[in-house]
């Protein structure tokens, strides 16, 4: 009897092991959702930030952005559909007929979907729900927002849905102190003790206008960097700076992915070039071949 009850003993603490084992694994399964591989270029999911072609419609973003080389896209809200649909806008509120043209055109350039924004999440539960179900439909890995305010909202919704969340930066404004969001320190503060989806989108190029060198704002940021609107400007600290293909300008792109690979980064990078919009492609995929040299590089 004694030496069954130590099996039986030992049989529950197997038992309870394997149990706290399995939980832990479904856990990690769980919160380990990425951008498979395939949608990488030189170690990188590089694509485009639709408004780069803000000019053109979602269908004509999805096609240029293939064209330039991108595998990934990011939308933004109240880009029209179509030139077939030009009345029909796409953003959270689309119905599921809508969505399911835009995912059938991804598909057919070999396109994923990972990010969406800047889009304004408000406080209200209801309201700031239909923004997460629509990233769940669309299979997206993040949004992407500057609503500081709404921080316990969207907390609560980062963990029900499993979407990530990344604070963008705009530049510093001479005539608005209470806008904070271009500081990396104030957007640190504002995510460290939340829940680890949710972090920044860095947006190199408005670093760059507000003075700050963006290498410094990664580290600064290290472990939060949930997605980047990459840029390589002409001029430092000028708000009114433009983009150039990456290596070309001040922003040492180079030492940004060396960082960004330093701290083991599995966001998407968008390409949101704001400079000869009605021609860019062609700069937009030198930034693309840029990174997929890189990548041959290292």
């Amino acid at each position: 009897m004694f030496l069954g009850g130590i099996i039986l003993n030992m049989r529950k603490k197997i038992s309870f092991t394997v149990l706290l084992f399995a939980t832990a694994l479904v856990t990690l399964v769980g919160h380990a959702k990425g951008i498979p591989d395939k949608y990488k270029t030189g170690g990188f999911a590089i694509g485009c930030q639709a408004y780069t072609f803000n000019r053109f419609s979602v269908f004509e973003a999805i096609e240029k952005t293939a064209e330039a080389g991108g595998k990934v896209i990011e939308f933004y809200p109240g880009q029209k559909l179509s030139l077939q649909e030009p009345n029909v806008k796409w953003d959270h509120n689309a119905p599921d007929e809508v969505i399911a043209k835009v995912q059938a055109k991804l598909k057919q350039h070999g396109i994923m979907a990972v990010n969406y924004g800047v889009v304004s999440i408000p406080a209200d539960e209801k309201e700031a729900r239909k923004i997460f179900s629509f990233a769940k439909k669309m299979g997206l890995i993040a949004v992407t927002t500057e609503s500081d305010k709404s921080i316990d909202t969207i907390e609560k919704l980062v963990k029900e849905y499993d979407i990530k969340v990344g604070f963008h930066d705009h530049p510093k404004r001479a005539n608005d102190e209470s806008y904070r969001m271009w500081d990396p320190n104030y957007v640190l503060a504002l995510v460290k003790d939340r829940d680890q989806r949710i972090g920044s989108c860095a947006d190199t190029g408005h670093w760059v206008r507000s003075g700050l060198k963006p290498v410094d704002c990664l580290k600064i940021l290290k472990g939060r960097i949930v997605s980047s609107h990459l840029k390589d400007l002409n001029e430092f600290g000028k708000v009114d700076a433009h983009d150039l293909p990456y290596g070309q300008g001040v922003s040492d792109v180079g030492a940004i992915l060396d960082e960004l690979k330093a701290q083991k980064f599995q966001g998407n990078i968008s390409v949101e070039y704001e400079y000869h919009w009605d021609y860019s492609v062609p700069e937009v995929k030198q930034c693309i071949d840029f990174v997929r040299s890189y990548g041959a590089k290292k």
